[in-house]
């Protein structure tokens, strides 16, 4: 448990709190369009599962420009 208290928060918080707000823009996003580039419920579950990366992916890949 000492490992967690070492660790650099100042610079490991900001990551986090990006990698979340992603997550749930990329959510709202794929809930509120339903048209993607491949079926509805893969991208939930790369978002969710994919955790930055996988919100990122959808961003490039996932999103249908119309």
């Amino acid at each position: 448990m000492s490992e967690l208290a070492n660790l650099p928060w100042n610079l490991i918080m900001p990551l986090i709190v990006l990698q979340f707000i992603l997550m749930i823009v990329a959510l709202v996003d794929v809930i509120r369009h339903k048209r993607t580039n491949g079926p509805f419920i893969m991208w939930i579950f790369i978002i969710v599962l994919g955790n930055l990366v996988g919100s990122i992916l959808y961003f490039i890949f996932g999103r249908r420009q119309e």
